[in-house]
């Protein structure tokens, strides 16, 4: 079995965001991490290999400029077998329908089953790029994953919704779209970082995509942003305080009732 995970070197918003005059990221400016849903999928991935580990492979798969081979060196430290970066000048400036295209171009040369992504990137959240995708190589997508389970040539996968879930049930191939809250991913080991650095990373260039001109790079990208801000924070929510503790808990079943929770 074949599994190909798509992550992304984002900035690390903990700290801020930082902006360019012009109103854009200034990514130079910011911390790099692995994207927190990409790190989930790649962590699902790792333990459907870990339960046929003679027989699953991991590829770790980034677009991005030439030191996003750090984060593929992250994912092979925690036990990706190879990484495989996509990068040239003539991709820069993409947006998701650019990106997707892309990505979706070095796939069409790859052997996979199943495809992870996350939900959506921490600099964008737009959630479009994995459903792209797989509308580009024409296969299902099943998007907001919080659990994944591999039953012969199909996957089972608990899709997350406010209210609930649903099974949902697919043929491989087919991508999915991971949530942050579907696992806790692993650390590197320091066995997997010396592993990692000394594995050479595959780079992909425009001539090696199967892809259109017109679908790639700012030329390619049709998405206007007319302004971009720092993510606005949650309030507190509602604040209640029940006379005795038989109280609070008749609420909290309450809203869980409301909720349909239970």
């Amino acid at each position: 079995m074949k599994i190909v995970v798509c992550i992304k070197q984002v900035p690390d918003t903990a700290g801020g965001v930082k902006f360019k005059p012009d109103g854009t990221l200034d990514r130079g400016a910011m911390l790099a991490i692995m994207n927190p849903d990409d790190k989930a999928g790649l962590e699902a991935a790792l333990r459907i290999k870990d339960k046929d580990p003679e027989n699953v492979t991991v590829t770790a798969l980034t677009m991005g400029l030439p030191k996003a081979d750090e984060v593929l060196r992250e994912a092979m430290a925690m036990g990706a077998d190879e990484g495989i970066l996509i990068t040239d000048r003539a991709l820069g400036g993409a947006d998701t329908w650019a990106t997707s295209s892309t990505i979706a171009g070095a796939l069409k040369k790859m052997d996979y089953d199943l495809i992870f992504t996350g939900r959506q990137a921490i600099d964008g959240d737009t959630a479009q790029v994995g459903p792209q995708i797989a509308e580009h190589l024409g296969i299902p997508v099943i998007s907001y994953a919080k659990e994944v389970e591999i039953d012969g040539d199909y996957v089972h996968v608990q899709r997350q919704f406010d209210d609930g879930y649903m099974v949902i049930k697919s043929k491989m191939p087919c991508l999915i779209t991971a949530l942050s809250e579907l696992n806790e991913p692993r650390y590197m080991t320091p066995g997997g970082i010396f592993d990692a650095y000394a594995k050479d990373i595959t780079v992909l260039g425009r001539k090696d995509l199967d892809v259109d001109d017109s679908d790639i790079g700012l030329k390619g990208s049709p998405t206007m942003i007319a302004k971009a801000s720092d993510r606005v924070a949650k309030g507190k929510g509602v604040m209640t305080i029940p006379d005795t503790p038989a109280d609070a808990a008749d609420y909290i079943v309450g809203v869980l009732k409301d909720k349909h929770v239970i």
